[in-house]
């Protein structure tokens, strides 16, 4: 029977109950234990699809197409596990179904309400994401006492009632502040969450406690006195220069050892070995080299997640600590290319819309002529696309209809069929809803020879890969750009729909169609990253 580990928050939003959810997960998954994770997000969005990256962060593509939290990034980062559809829930997504089902008569005659109806959606949604693995940690989104997350809170509690309390555990994670001026660390907030969430129904039997500096003793006899938790249970997870780090921190203060014996579960003793081999090789390093990142979206390293962590994961294993320089696109054109000289290496990266999208053409053009390693993504490989139809193939203004519905040359468009990882045929057009109409999930992408894709995916002639957009190129120019140099270099298994693009005159000019950089790890790397890094070393050596 699947046990569960429920993870709230306190005190304020993003103390990281994502890294210590998926932390704790890799540690239960190093003991034998499978292990399942769950993110319930209190937005009423369906999906965090429509959301903008600014104020949201990336949407994380899982290999079923779902479009969902960024938090379930770290989760695959972290554990050997797929996330997937059921592994994350809205408010937006919970109603739909309750309100589906009740169009349909399914609940014969009751009045709807919170409890049950909606406190039971959101059970079965947590048993059914858990896939029957023997711990299920589920993360829940927001802050204890903000209004959106109660049904959560309330289900989970009722979880808690319902199977007993050998079978779910909770953890609760909180903010302990140092006061400078005082030069003291307060514990009255973790202290005050604690007491919300009880007046609740749960007590929590972990506290973790995020804070500035360490957490001595006497403090945290201090916290487990005044909050009902025994003092081994209080683990302090202090800031670290770098999140891998955390694993080992967690397992050092007994937390894996305080789960198992709380919920009994038999399995082998704790082997980190993987994340210990990560930590030494990224502290021997002693080489810096500066990756240009053109983006549109503000809050980079949020907006970008998945994307910063697949440069600093290549970075390791290519033995350089990578300096990332995110440029804003709409400041780059051909007159202004802010520094890109400096750059070993260039990504543009996803994205949607026409803002920026000149200043993305700028970049490409600029690491098209002056031999600079060049990584295009999505949105990134139209661009380079746009720019070699304009400039190599003297086609002027030739645009994506995305950005230019009237142009000439419409060398990529909106595709209104296409085969799904399922062989199932989809459709689109341009009046489609936004939200969850484009190519999403998991593909194949069949790999040409003697091509750096080749290369870097050890030569293996078919890959699989996460997508997520509309537009596409458009095959009606293809033999054009083929003729001035252009590489096709991989294309849909059916051969129809352009995948990756590279450039026969150049040392490593790349763009894919696909995002490599959701299913890169910071043990493994990602083989795309890797060879891209690679190139931008050299370059760098040179």
């Amino acid at each position: 029977m699947t046990k569960f580990i429920f993870i709230t928050g306190g005190v304020v939003s993003s103390l990281g109950k994502g890294i210590v959810a998926a932390s704790l997960g890799s540690i239960l998954e190093s003991r034998n234990l499978s292990v399942s994770v769950i993110k319930l997000d209190p937005y009423i969005n369906v999906d965090p699809g429509t959301m903008s990256p600014s104020q949201h962060g990336e949407v994380f593509v899982t290999y079923d197409g779902a479009e969902t939290d960024l938090d379930l990034g770290h989760y695959e980062r972290f554990v050997n596990y797929k996330t997937n559809k059921s592994s994350n829930y809205t408010t937006g997504q919970i109603y739909d179904c309750v309100l589906k089902r009740e169009r349909k008569g399914e609940y014969l005659g009751s009045t709807v309400q919170v409890i049950p109806h909606i406190t039971d959606e959101i059970k079965e949604s947590i048993k059914e994401g858990s896939f029957d693995k023997d711990i299920c940690i589920v993360e829940i989104g927001g802050t204890v006492g903000d209004i959106e997350s109660l049904p959560f809170i309330e289900a989970i509690r009722q979880m808690g009632v319902e199977l007993g309390r050998d079978i779910v555990s909770y953890i609760h994670l909180t903010l302990v502040p140092y006061i400078q001026a005082a030069n003291e660390i307060k514990t009255k907030p973790t202290q005050h969450s604690v007491k919300e969430l009880r007046s609740i129904g749960i007590q929590p039997d972990i506290l973790v406690c995020r804070s500035e500096k360490s957490i001595d003793d006497s403090d945290k006899e201090k916290i487990a006195l005044f909050t009902n938790v025994e003092a081994k249970a209080v683990i302090n997870s202090v800031d670290v220069q770098d999140i891998y780090e955390i694993p080992l921190i967690l397992h050092e203060q007994g937390l894996d050892d305080i789960i198992v014996e709380k919920l009994d579960l038999k399995c082998d003793p704790t082997s980190l070995n993987s994340w210990q081999n990560y930590k030494s090789k990224r502290e021997k390093i002693n080489k810096n080299i500066h990756i240009k990142i053109i983006a549109k979206y503000g809050n980079y390293t949020e907006s970008y997640k998945s994307l910063h962590e697949a440069v600093k994961h290549a970075g390791v294993h290519c033995g350089v600590n990578i300096e990332i320089d995110y440029i804003d696109a709409e400041e780059l054109n051909d007159k202004n290319l802010l520094d890109l000289n400096k750059a070993d290496g260039v990504i543009v990266p996803g994205g949607f819309g026409s803002r920026g999208i000149e200043g993305k053409i700028s970049a490409v053009k600029f690491c098209r002529e002056n031999d600079v390693p060049f990584l295009g993504i999505c949105l990134g490989m139209q661009a380079a696309v746009i720019e070699f139809a304009r400039n190599v193939c003297n086609l002027d203004r030739a645009n994506s209809t995305e950005f230019d519905k009237n142009t000439k040359f419409p060398v990529i468009g909106l595709i209104e069929e296409w085969l799904d990882e399922k062989g199932s045929v989809e459709y689109r057009d341009a009046n489609s809803d936004i939200g969850g109409t484009m190519r999403l999930g998991e593909q194949e992408c069949i790999v040409k020879e003697n091509s750096n894709i080749h290369d870097a995916y050890n030569k293996m002639n078919s890959v699989f890969e996460r997508h997520r957009h509309r537009y596409e190129f458009n095959n009606e120019f293809k033999n054009l750009l083929e003729d001035n140099g252009l590489l096709i270099s991989g294309t849909s298994a059916d051969g129809t729909l352009v995948e990756v693009i590279e450039l026969k005159n150049h040392p490593w000019f790349l763009g894919c169609q696909f995002h490599p950089e959701f299913t890169s790890k910071p043990t493994k790397g990602h083989p795309l990253f890797i060879s891209f890094i690679n190139a931008s070393k050299e370059k760098n050596e040179k």
